[in-house]
């Protein structure tokens, strides 16, 4: 293939990956005698010669939020007992079940999954027999890897599983496990539009990925009554007591200018004595060196709720 052929070759698929798709029924995987139970009806655009799944860049026509902003919008909808796929004539959907949609302590539960059962439960309310009910679709947000010092971001992934069941007059019980791959590539221009402010990349990139999760910072658990959600997590810091027993009583959650004092520089450095907990995030690797030392400069350089602190740009 000569250089030109190969250049037009790469520009036609990352065209076809850039370019908003009309809706179309994806089977989703598994059994052919069963697909047809549950499948998704998608703008799929990937891989281009046969769209199963969703690959889009970030500020791409195909991200429907439309803008760069480190995160890819992606619309599904799904149908019960289709009649588009011929080769599956099965009908009569007993249960559908989204994986992660339940918010029970599930370390990898996601909102998102749990809008599309929502959405489900409320279209199809199974058990049911009527073909080709369809939910209206719902948006599932999929955030790129954002940098930590090397200022390169990295796609990420976000897989939809559903085990759907059907229950024949015999008794006999068949199974329909459908999945889905979104995928969000960084945009060419780079990651420099994704942060406002020192205190909005922290919330960003520590707080919303590693803190306000299930079962620790979120608005259901706000373990120790700490919620590190956006909008919540500023005032819930500064100048906030500790309510752990073992803080000294001088300390604050937060103390603008002093990382010494402030217990959430403590917690994810691991430096605490007894009765002061475990270090953060709780169950899960530690953070990188570097947002460590962007969280210490934050706090030194006054805790400010918008603008850079210097040195925490990069």
């Amino acid at each position: 293939m000569t250089a030109f052929r190969y250049r037009f070759a790469v520009f036609a698929v990352l065209l076809a990956l850039a370019a908003p798709a009309a809706a179309i029924i994806v089977g989703g995987g598994g059994s052919s005698t069963t697909d047809c139970l549950l499948v998704f009806s998608v703008d799929a655009n990937d891989p281009p010669d046969h769209p199963r799944n969703i690959r889009c860049a970030d500020g791409d026509p195909c991200d429907l939020d439309g803008t760069i902003n480190g995160v890819c919008q992606f619309a599904v909808a799904v149908c019960a007992n289709s009649t588009a796929l011929p080769r599956c004539t099965l009908n009569g959907v007993q249960s559908i079940t989204v994986q992660h949609a339940e918010d029970n302590g599930d370390p990898h539960f996601d909102p998102d999954f749990q809008a599309l059962q929502t959405r489900i439960t409320s279209a199809v309310d199974p058990p049911s027999t009527d073909p080709d009910v369809c939910t209206t679709a719902t948006n599932l947000l999929v955030p790129v890897q954002q940098p930590i010092a090397s200022g390169v971001c990295k796609r990420t992934r976000k897989t939809v599983k559903i085990k759907t069941l059907s229950i024949a007059s015999a008794g006999k019980i068949y199974k329909d496990s459908d999945k889905i791959k979104l995928t969000c590539d960084p945009a060419p221009s780079g990651c420099a539009p994704l942060y406002s402010g020192t205190f909005d990349r922290i919330q960003k990139q520590i707080f919303n990925q590693t803190c306000a999760v299930s079962g620790c910072h979120d608005s259901q658990t706000k373990q120790a009554g700490l919620l590190l959600e956006t909008g919540a997590s500023y005032g819930n810091l500064i100048n906030v007591t500790p309510t752990t027993a073992g803080v000294p009583s001088d300390w604050k959650r937060v103390l603008p200018g002093d990382s010494s004092r402030s217990f959430l520089y403590h917690k994810v450095t691991g430096d605490l004595t007894a009765g002061e907990g475990a270090q953060m995030p709780f169950g899960r690797p530690a953070l990188d060196q570097h947002l460590i030392d962007i969280i210490m400069l934050w706090i030194d350089g006054g805790a400010p709720n918008t603008g850079w602190v210097p040195g925490t740009e990069n």
